[in-house]
């Protein structure tokens, strides 16, 4: 417990430190990203990767916190596909080199013991796309960090309820990194998560969910993941919807995301972020409810019904038809991104 604190105290103190820290260089090297018609660097999810993995590699490295079977893998992982979108923020990457790598990534850290190979390759689906749909919650000034901190401390109290105590320890870490890394990132942002940041805490999300429900019935473990990822959800199907509808490529980017819409709509960008917050809250509630057993399965209708609801609403609000705008981040000069 003393551990916990101490790692989760100095993972936000040396994420804030490391991220300011990062500001410059980025600038100066060009990886930027259009926010809002203004610049923003985008190697605050460098700082986030690079303090979760010290601080949660010590423990390990010390037998202080030992991660346990399996999470030094999934820590390894997340690592490497951070790595991939570290260059995507640098370079133009294709997206499919960044599914790709996800998918390679999370094969090797399913519990295929725990979860039989059908239920392993619906986790390396989920794993995939939870992770894919958590990197366009990056759109907006404080969205990914809120939702990755709530998502984070669920499910790490799903991991605690499992007494998976290396597994709750490095869900702390991701959590006190991000609390860190939004001390910059609350709008008017001045650093931003990018595809490394993003890509590396939805990876971790995700994975230690499965590792959480790994065991247990494909249904309820569908519920419950279901849950604990419901705004990532709703984003990328409002978008998938929004562009199918128009017509309009897939993965373009454009200004009809959740923050985008409720922006429309007259919330300012911080009244969007607490909202979207909020609705991650209760969520994830629900999801930790349903995984420790205090309340029953159909909970998650709720849940379900909030995200149609808000989709098909959300939908009805038209989005401007602007300039185009490219699709990835910038190495030596500043392509726009529409955010």
């Amino acid at each position: 417990m003393l551990y916990g604190i101490a790692a989760a105290t100095a993972a936000l103190l040396c994420t804030a430190v490391l991220a300011a820290a990062l500001r410059l260089p980025a600038q100066r090297a060009h990886i930027l990203d259009r926010r809002r018609q203004r610049p923003l660097p985008l190697l605050g999810g460098l700082a986030v990767v690079a303090v979760t993995c010290l601080v949660a590699g010590m423990g390990e490295w010390t037998r202080v916190a030992p991660l346990g079977d399996g999470v030094a893998e999934l820590l390894i992982a997340a690592a490497a596909v951070a790595g991939l979108g570290l260059v995507a923020d640098v370079w133009r990457l294709r997206a499919r080199v960044l599914v790709a790598g996800t998918v390679v990534a999370a094969a090797c850290v399913v519990p295929y013991d725990e979860t039989g190979v059908p239920g392993g390759l619906l986790a390396v689906g989920w794993i995939v796309l939870a992770t894919l749909a958590f990197k366009g919650l990056d759109h907006a000034d404080g969205l990914a960090g809120t939702v990755g901190v709530v998502t984070a401390f669920g499910a790490g109290a799903c991991a605690a309820a499992e007494v998976m105590d290396g597994l709750a320890v490095l869900l702390s870490v991701v959590a006190a990194a991000l609390t860190g890394f939004l001390m910059h990132n609350w709008h008017p942002a001045r650093i931003g998560l990018g595809a490394c940041g993003s890509l590396f805490t939805g990876f971790v999300l995700s994975s230690a969910v499965v590792f959480t429900r790994a065991g247990y019935d494909i249904g309820p473990s569908a519920a419950v993941v279901f849950c604990l990822g419901a705004v990532a959800v709703a984003d990328a199907l409002l978008v998938v919807l929004a562009r199918g509808v128009a017509r309009r490529p897939l993965l373009r980017r454009g200004p009809d995301h959740l923050a985008h819409r409720l922006r429309r709509l007259g919330l300012t960008p911080q009244g969007s972020v607490v909202l979207l917050g909020a609705g991650s809250f209760s969520s994830v509630l629900v999801g930790v409810l349903v995984h420790t057993g205090w309340t029953g399965g159909q909970a998650v209708l709720w849940v379900a019904g909030g995200v149609v609801v808000a989709v098909l609403a959300l939908l009805l609000i038209p989005v401007p038809q602007g300039r185009r705008s490219a699709s990835t981040q910038v190495s030596g000069h500043l392509r726009v991104r529409n955010g």
